[in-house]
């Protein structure tokens, strides 16, 4: 279905330009984290793969395709040495950084939910896997870096949602036969505005209601 709707060649190139922006990502996390260039090397090579290692793994794709293309290893490693020498230099286009991030996002979550699908999973597993494409790697690179997920902190824009979103719109078009070049790009786009809109007005998912307890600390029952 993927090579329907892009040549190989383009398909590639898209996936490359991904893998190099989230690589970058996980680079300039680790300088903040004052990691070695080994460890800005791990980051980046999860935060670019991780996401898309999982889904393979699970959709029984294997070996992985960050294991039998060359490009998809070497890619997160030229984001490295990039970062390792001209960081400063990258933290200053971090407005244009993030939104290759956007397009990387959009892309990723309407590739992997096309691709579990092709491997035989419904269509709500499926916007799963998309969903995982496109943010789990940047889950793993917080974790190693002890940090808490930025999609699981209310304090940061929207990240998952247009995911979410791109992955389920594709699934909609799996669903009702109208999945084609058009509407494949027209999710890749929604996912890609989407974040960008949640960056430029912050745009947070709400909390629960009634955080604090309206019993006064004084009315707890105390503890035997």
């Amino acid at each position: 279905m993927l090579q329907q709707l892009f040549s190989p060649s383009v398909q590639h190139t898209l996936d490359l330009i991904g893998i190099f922006v989230f690589a970058i990502s996980g680079a300039l996390l680790a300088v903040r984290k004052n990691f070695d260039v080994f460890g800005m090397a791990v980051l980046a090579e999860v935060t670019a793969l991780g996401g898309g290692l999982f889904r393979d793994l699970v959709i029984g794709a294997v070996p992985p395709a960050a294991f039998t293309d060359l490009g998809y290893f070497l890619t997160p490693l030229l984001a490295t040495l990039l970062v390792f020498f001209l960081h400063p230099q990258v933290e200053r286009i971090q407005v244009a950084v993030n939104v290759f991030d956007a397009a990387g996002l959009g892309l990723f979550c309407v590739a992997g939910t096309i691709k579990a699908y092709e491997y035989g999973l419904g269509l709500t597993a499926s916007a799963g896997l998309g969903l995982t494409t496109a943010v789990g790697g940047g889950v793993l690179r917080d974790v190693l870096a002890n940090e808490v997920p930025s999609l699981l902190r209310w304090d940061r824009d929207l990240y998952a949602v247009p995911a979410i979103i791109g992955s389920a719109m594709v699934a909609l078009c799996i669903r009702y036969d109208a999945l084609n070049p058009f509407t494949s790009a027209l999710a890749v786009i929604t996912g890609f505005v989407l974040r960008l809109l949640a960056m430029r007005y912050h745009w947070r998912a709400p909390r629960a209601w009634h955080r604090r307890s309206m019993v006064s600390e004084e009315e707890q029952p105390s503890l035997p």
